[in-house]
């Protein structure tokens, strides 16, 4: 069975289900999922795991991110993005001149850093067992609580003015970087720029640029991934190397972890994740050490085990 850790540059237009659903077949295993959902109308890096490298996606959920943006000013919709209804009247022209560069500034120097944020109601967040955007979609009126996030960065790139005509509204385009922990969503960011300027705003283009330590630019992409297939996987091992503390496990001890036995190691500091690899290279757990006593968070079995 093949298994590793594979990044795709995913297109627009289809999911993150597309994508496993292609890597499926192009690898010959069922056994691939993924970490972090990108939605249809959103491109790039959506990192997959691959048989029993599937086991370190859990890990790989939690890592901040990076985007890139258009956000459209002016006009609120719906779902937070273009693909929703609009939301009221567009703003006027006296309101679009109120956003001057300073207030743009200040309003997302005020998203930046440690926020409450109020996902947006099509998110897949659960209410009542049952995701968000069913509920919005079953014309249900949904209201999420905020939750703490992180905006590391709001990097805004590029600022244009759209005059409007006889059948559209005048616009601000604002294209930005935006680095932010994981569960932060960017349609909110854009929803709540707009509400600050008061104006309305909502979300036109997205692309996942990076995860943690992973680029965009190491992905590959789905025409690559159908030619070469499990000749693009990443070794468990070395991802794991480049998130985490590393223990280097002994023949013993890759046994013992492979039986799920405790290790001592006195002289290990306290941490958690630690990547156990073994001397052949091999990923073989990742343990938790407290105490100087090792404990198996989650295992890593070659083909036959």
């Amino acid at each position: 069975m093949p298994s590793g850790i594979l990044l795709v540059d995913k297109p627009l237009g289809l999911t993150s289900h597309d994508v496993v659903a292609r890597a499926r077949r192009a690898l010959g295993t069922r056994k691939v999922g993924h970490a972090g959902t990108l939605d249809p109308p959103a491109s790039g890096l959506l990192t997959l795991g691959v048989g029993p490298s599937t086991r370190l996606l859990t890990y790989l959920v939690g890592l901040d991110k990076t985007y890139e943006t258009t956000i459209v000013l002016g006009r609120a919709t719906t779902t937070d993005d273009a693909e929703g209804e609009p939301l009221g009247e567009p703003a006027p022209a006296a309101a679009l001149d109120a956003v001057t560069d300073a207030a743009l500034t200040s309003a997302v120097a005020a998203l930046t850093g440690a926020i409450e944020q109020v996902p947006s109601a099509v998110s897949a967040i659960k209410v009542d067992g049952r995701r968000a955007y069913d509920r919005v979609r079953a014309g249900e009126q949904v209201e999420l609580q905020a939750r703490a996030v992180t905006v590391s960065a709001f990097d805004v790139l590029d600022v244009r003015r759209l005059p409007g005509d006889i059948d559209t509204a005048s616009t601000i385009e604002v294209d930005a970087r935006i680095d932010c922990s994981s569960g932060t969503y960017i349609r909110a960011l854009a929803r709540d720029l707009g509400t600050a300027l008061g104006v309305g705003g909502h979300l036109r283009a997205l692309r996942r640029t990076r995860v943690g330590p992973f680029d965009v630019r190491d992905a590959v992409d789905l025409e690559r991934l159908a030619a070469d297939g499990d000749a693009l996987l990443s070794p468990a091992a070395a991802i794991a190397e480049r998130l985490f503390p590393v223990l280097r496990a002994t023949d013993d001890e890759a046994r013992d972890l492979g039986h799920g036995k405790k290790l001592a190691l006195p002289e290990h500091p306290d941490a958690e994740p630690v990547a156990a690899i073994d001397a052949s290279g091999r990923l073989v757990a990742l343990i938790s050490v407290r105490r100087g006593v090792g404990r198996t968070l989650v295992g890593f079995p070659t083909d036959g085990e």
